[in-house]
């Protein structure tokens, strides 16, 4: 009877072990792996800002980014300011800004904090600029969010929409270039007023060809992820307001 307790209290001494043995690799995977997550993070950001604002490798339909390899050396080129915006429209530099993160943001101002608001500010080889703002909402099944490039009078100059987990083809085709193209010179303001655009079912204007209805055609046999877009425009873009009219005074 003594040999065999003693033989489980091994075997039990031995798991334990084991757990710990595994749990510490797995905290050392974790550290380890942190720094190259990170780093894909950041590349992604800079990635989805220079799409938004023309800088991309798009051929024919299909939406590609610039490489990993050039990301970096294109945002330096191309962004010449990183802003936090605040609710009056006030903007304080920070080279860091696109490492802000929206949905911690959007969470602080559910619980009475005062939100961060990334901008940034582009500018082409022509000598346009570009101000390109992330925002962030919930489609159908998770989460979608978008940076979203304007001039100074809030016209759209090009868009990048994602999502975590849309249905495939259907709410899924908000990143096909057919649908973020079509917000390129949607006004967002309508005689002074903040409208958003309205991702629309069977709207009067299937080729997008008035830009101040603020609308585009929805995707067909997605309306809630559809919607989540709209809402994700207007509340998210219309924090930045302040900002646009302060730049014209």
């Amino acid at each position: 009877m003594e040999k065999r307790t003693d033989k489980n209290s091994y075997t039990v001494i031995f798991a334990i072990a084991m757990v710990l043995v595994v749990g510490a690799l797995l905290a050392y995977l974790a550290s380890s792996l942190k720094p190259t997550i990170t780093e894909n993070e950041r590349l992604e950001k800079q990635q989805n800002i220079l799409y938004a604002m023309g800088i991309n490798e798009n051929e024919g339909t299909s939406a590609n980014f610039v490489s990993t390899d050039d990301a970096p050396e294109l945002f330096n080129k191309y962004i010449k300011q990183q802003l936090v915006v605040d609710y009056n429209g006030q903007a304080t530099e920070n080279d860091q800004a696109y490492l802000i993160d929206v949905k911690k943001e959007q969470a602080k101002a559910k619980d009475g904090g005062v939100r961060q608001l990334p901008l940034f500010v582009g500018e082409d080889e022509k000598g346009k600029k570009y101000y390109i703002a992330p925002i962030r909402g919930k489609g159908l099944w998770d989460a979608i969010w978008a940076y979203v490039a304007m001039d100074e009078n809030m016209i759209v100059q090009g868009a990048y929409f994602d999502h975590k987990g849309e249905t495939p083809g259907l709410g899924a085709n908000i990143k096909q270039r057919f649908f973020m193209d079509d917000f390129i010179g949607e006004h967002l303001m309508s005689n002074g007023t903040f409208k958003g655009i309205n991702v629309a079912k069977g709207n009067a204007d299937p080729k997008n060809n008035d830009k101040t209805d603020n609308e585009v055609d929805a995707i067909a046999g997605a309306t809630i992820t559809g919607d989540g877009v709209s809402a994700m425009i207007r509340k998210d873009l219309k924090l930045y307001v302040p900002y646009f009219k302060n730049l014209k005074q």
